[in-house]
């Protein structure tokens, strides 16, 4: 008999920092103790607070241990499996409140999260599809074959509000329904789980912890638009989240969800996989249809649209992974309970990944209207070391940069495009004080050059002059007519490029340009780079007063570019210095600045 089960993320954060040697020694530790019977060990998806992985959570008590080394394992068996006494040592102390906390439910982490994707990631198995047939997985499915027509079910998607959660955030049932209306022996269902953006993990991890709600999403979509096959193309450095898909859809076809006479329905449909090499136009509907269809992956002119000639010529639809994982929820709770979140245009939650200058990285999704701040304060623990937020990127290289000064935005459709930024698929990377706005849209700019497919002149040519100013500003070399040029091109890119890679790769350099002109003034007339980030303006000094003169600078610099006898105050060369920074991580005393 089971009393106990110990949960342990399996998803690519925590496989990464070591989640798999936890199972296998906790596999052991139990086989010694003979406990094997008694406890079960289950691999989970993501729990969403990936900077305290590797985590652990046993039940029934639901204790939560936060960064489980397997050193850790013996006492975790003694203690608690054994004695039933809590390794307090391994219980995370929450930042706002500075106790320990024991529920992973009970973090700050958790407190303003509603999980509607997510819902069950971290508490199934995402390889067992009894798991999620438990958790009224494929009841949304039974629901539409048995007692809904497509006209229903487009009604209730239409009433619930869902928009795209890949980017553009177009309403999904308005999209099901274009499909509905073309006539053709052959549709298709596709499913975007490409998910491009630097910083991004949003798909990937429901794919990994809950794939079964994307299939049945998809079947649905099948009966609705009168499809009867569907393809997920997903990227092939996922090699985690495209094993558990392949498994769930064998499991599928097993139990007569997948393939024909689906629950004795006679609706007929089958999903396939199809992988990607990573190109991040790919992320663009007909670049990402063309690819499937065994093609370079290239924009096609719209119209016509997907809905009426998409894959393979035919009437198609495309969504993102976060979208198809909130439809069954619709479906069986009613278009009332997901319009009942959010806000009057942005119904429901949105998942994000928070990265960058913030205590908790992770997966967090949160009702659409939450603000920034709660965002960053409340769920994300703050930015660490002291700093000050200085902006968020969200959208990705799509996306635009908002300000401090408007740190308590509303995070929906409607508040970020009036900012000059996207929701787009749900990155969010926080920046702090030490972050050069300058070298941020420099960064993006680098991306989209790098990703670009080169079809359309705009995209292909626009985009390298753009990048190729932002370079001469970072190097000091910058006029102010450039800015004058970078923004005339950045127009010029907007508003002529085929596709969406291409119309919104200017708005990082936009909005930091809106938002951080003073900064790229400083480039250009100062010579100077205020946060102290693009090398070619940086200059390093040592401060006398400080400088003890032991040496240890000296000795490290690569290039002898410091001088100086022992006890004395150094200095440094700056004609020889390379700007590697070692001379300050070296000096203990704080002597060492950057100018």
């Amino acid at each position: 008999m089971i009393r106990s089960h110990v949960m342990i993320c399996g998803g690519t954060g925590c496989t990464a920092s070591g989640s798999k040697t936890l199972q296998t020694t906790l596999q052991k530790a139990l086989e010694e103790k003979g406990l094997q019977d008694e406890i079960r060990i289950v691999e989970t998806g993501c729990f969403g607070l990936c900077a305290l992985g590797p985590i652990m959570i046993i039940y029934p008590e639901g204790v939560f241990y936060s960064n489980v080394q397997a050193s850790d394992i013996p006492e975790i068996v003694e203690e608690h499996l054994l004695k039933g006494r809590i390794v307090q040592r391994l219980v995370h102390t929450d930042e706002t409140t500075e106790e320990l906390v024991t529920s992973l439910g009970d973090t700050s982490f958790y407190k303003i999260q509603k999980r509607v994707a997510l819902r069950n990631c971290g508490v199934i198995n995402p390889e067992n599809i009894d798991e999620y047939i438990a958790q009224d997985g494929y009841a949304a499915l039974a629901k539409v074959l048995t007692t809904m027509t497509p006209e229903d079910v487009i009604q209730t998607l239409l009433d619930s509000g869902l928009r795209g959660r890949g980017g553009a955030g177009f309403p999904t049932g308005l999209k099901w329904k274009f499909a509905r209306g073309y006539e053709n022996e052959q549709k298709y269902v596709c499913c975007n789980a490409d998910e491009g953006d630097p910083g991004a993990f949003m798909d990937r991890s429901v794919l990994e912890g809950d794939p079964h709600a994307v299939l049945e999403a998809m079947t649905i979509a099948g009966y609705t638009i009168g499809a009867n096959q569907g393809y997920i193309y997903v990227r092939a450095e996922y090699p985690i989240a495209v094993k558990r898909l392949r498994i769930a859809i064998d499991q599928a076809r097993e139990y007569g969800l997948l393939g024909n006479n689906i629950l004795g329905t006679g609706f007929k449909f089958d999903i396939d996989l199809r992988l990607g090499a990573g190109a991040f136009v790919c992320g663009e509907e007909t670049a990402l249809m063309t690819s499937i269809e065994g093609n370079r992956g290239e924009p096609r002119p719209r119209p016509p649209f997907p809905a009426e000639r998409g894959l393979f010529q035919k009437p198609s639809i495309l969504n993102n992974v976060e979208t198809y994982a909130n439809i069954p929820q619709i479906i069986l709770n009613g278009a009332e309970w997901f319009a009942s979140m959010g806000t009057e245009k942005s119904k429901g939650t949105k998942v994000f990944a928070l990265g960058g200058k913030i205590k908790h990285t992770g997966l967090v999704e949160v009702p659409m209207g939450t603000t920034l701040r709660q965002i960053v304060e409340e769920v994300g623990g703050g930015i660490p070391n002291g700093k000050k937020f200085k902006a968020a990127q969200t959208g990705g290289p799509s996306g635009g940069c908002i300000p401090a000064e408007h740190f308590d935005v509303p995070v929906d459709y409607e508040h970020l495009a009036a900012l000059g930024s996207i929701v787009g698929s749900g990155g969010m990377i926080i920046m702090d004080e030490d972050n050069c706005m300058v070298d941020i849209a420099k960064f993006f700019l680098e991306f989209t050059v790098d990703e670009s497919c080169g079809k359309c002149t705009p995209c292909r040519i626009g985009t390298r002059r753009m990048l190729e100013i932002l370079t001469k500003i970072t190097e000091g070399n910058g006029t102010m007519e450039d800015l004058d040029k970078l923004e005339e091109l950045c127009v010029f890119v907007k508003e002529n490029s085929l596709c969406g890679l291409g119309q919104t790769a200017p708005n990082p350099v936009l909005s930091t340009l809106r938002y951080f002109r003073d900064e790229y003034i400083a480039h250009i007339v100062d010579k100077r780079c205020p946060a102290g980030v693009c090398k070619s303006l940086l200059r390093f000094v040592i401060d006398p007063d400080k400088c003890k003169g032991c040496t240890a600078c000296a000795r490290k610099c690569p290039v002898n570019a410091i001088t100086g006898s022992v006890k004395q105050p150094h200095v440094i060369d700056t004609a020889k210095c390379i700007k590697c920074g070692s001379c300050i991580e070296t000096c203990k005393f704080g002597a060492i600045s950057k100018k």
